[in-house]
C-alpha cells in the first residue's frame, strides 16, 4: 500500500515528465498492490473463525467496491486543486500513505501476538477456532498446490470474475458512451450507479453462505458451488439481455447493475474457497489465483479493443457481451465438476 500510495502522489509528476515514466509508475503500483489480496486471505483466516470467513471477508472485499472513488474521482476532476486530475491522485496517495501507519500500529499477525488483546477475548478466540496449528511456519506444498483441481477450479473462476469486473470497469463508460450515447459528465454516475452492485451483493453472500454452513443445512462444498455456478449463470443472463438493448439508458443501467450484483455473489466464493481448502497456505494459493486472475484483467481490455476497434457498434459490442458469457459457462461448468469446499488433505 505504501509503495502504492507514493506513486500515486508522483503519478501528476511523471504524466508531465514523460509517458515512459508514467507506464513505469504504474507497473510498480501493480507490484504493490500484488501482495495486499494474499496478505488479506492469511489475515482472514488468522483472525476470524472458519464459519465465518465469508461474512468477514465479504464484508472486507467491499473496500475493492470502486464505486465510491468513481465518484469521488469525477467530483475531483471538476472542482479539485492543482488542475483537477492531479487532485484524485494527490488525495487517493495521501489516503494511502495515512493508512499505512494506521496498519503500522495496529495490524499484527494473529490474536496471539496483540499486545493489547485481553486474556478474555484470547481464550474465546482459542475457543471458537482451530487454528492452533496455523501459528506455526511450514514449507507451502508447492506440487500439491498446483497439481490440485479444485485450487485450479478456483484459478479459473477467479479468471472469470475478473474477466467481467475489470471489463466492466474500464469499458462500460466506452459503451455507455458509443451505444447509449451517454454523455461524458454522465458517464461518471452512471458506469458508478452499475458497479455499485456488488456492494450490496458481496456483504449479503458471505452472511447468508456461513448461515447455511453453520447451521448444517448443506455443506461447504455444496454452497461454495452454488453460490459461484449460480452468479456465474445469472451474470450470462444479463450480459445476453445487454446486448439487446438499443437506446433504453435505464434498462441498460439497471442491467449492468444487476450483472455486478450477481458477480457479487461469486465473488464471494473465489475470495474465501482458499480458505476451505488450505487454511494453512490460503495466502499462498490466493497468490496463485489472483495471478491466474489478473490474465483476465488485463485480456479484457484487449479483447474490447480488438473487438470494437473498426466500429464501436451494438452488433460488436454484442459480440463482446456472448465471449464474456461462454468464458462465464466454462467457468461455472469446470467449478461444478472440480470445485471443492473440503480442506485439502496436504493441508495437515
Amino acid at each position: 500500500m505504501l509503495v502504492s500510495s507514493v506513486v500515486s502522489l508522483l503519478t501528476p509528476v511523471a504524466a508531465r515528465i514523460h509517458i515512459g515514466v508514467l507506464i513505469a509508475l504504474r507497473v510498480l503500483s501493480g507490484l504493490g498492490e500484488g501482495v495486499m489480496l494474499p496478505t488479506v486471505g492469511a489475515m482472514i483466516v488468522q483472525w476470524s473463525a472458519p464459519q465465518h470467513f465469508s461474512t468477514v471477508a465479504g464484508i472486507i472485499n467491499v473496500g475493492t467496491n470502486v464505486t465510491v472513488g468513481m465518484i469521488l474521482a469525477g467530483i475531483l476532476c471538476d472542482y479539485g486543486f492543482a488542475g483537477g486530475w492531479p487532485s484524485v491522485f494527490y488525495v487517493y496517495g495521501l489516503v494511502g500513505c495515512v493508512w499505512f501507519v494506521c496498519w503500522c500500529l495496529l495490524a499484527y499477525n494473529s490474536p496471539s501476538t496483540h499486545p493489547l488483546i485481553s486474556r478474555a477475548e484470547l481464550e474465546y478466540w482459542k475457543m471458537t477456532t482451530d487454528k492452533a496449528d496455523l501459528t506455526e511456519k511450514r514449507p507451502t506444498p508447492w506440487r500439491k498446490i498446483l497439481s490440485s483441481a479444485p485450487v485450479w477450479a478456483l484459478a479459473i473462476a477467479y479468471f472469470a470474475n475478473n474477466l467481467l469486473f475489470f471489463t466492466l470497469m474500464t469499458c462500460v463508460p466506452l459503451y455507455l458512451h458509443d451505444v447509449l450515447g451517454v454523455s461524458i459528465a454522465s458517464n461518471g454516475v452512471f458506469s458508478a450507479i452499475a458497479i455499485s452492485g456488488s456492494l450490496i451483493s458481496t456483504p449479503v453472500t458471505g452472511a447468508v453462505v456461513d448461515w447455511l454452513r453453520s447451521s448444517g443445512r448443506l455443506t461447504t462444498t455444496v454452497v461454495r458451488k452454488s453460490s459461484c455456478v449460480t452468479g456465474l449463470l445469472l451474470v450470462d443472463c444479463c450480459l445476453i439481455l445487454l446486448g439487446f438493448v438499443v437506446c433504453n439508458r435505464a434498462l441498460a443501467v439497471t442491467d449492468l447493475f444487476f450483472m455486478v450484483f450477481f458477480n457479487g455473489i461469486m465473488f464471494n466464493c473465489v475470495v474465501t474457497n482458499q480458505m476451505d481448502l488450505a487454511p494453512a497456505h490460503a495466502g499462498s494459493i490466493m497468490g496463485l489465483v489472483v495471478t491466474v486472475a489478473n490474465l483476465g484483467s488485463i485480456l479484457g481490455p484487449i479483447v474490447v479493443g480488438a473487438v470494437t476497434a473498426h466500429q464501436a457498434t451494438r452488433s460488436t459490442w454484442q459480440n463482446v457481451f456472448f465471449l464474456m458469457a461462454g468464458v462465464d459457462v466454462f467457468a461455472a461448468v469446470v467449478f461444478l465438476i472440480f470445485g471443492s469446499g473440503n480442506r485439502q488433505n496436504w493441508d495437515d
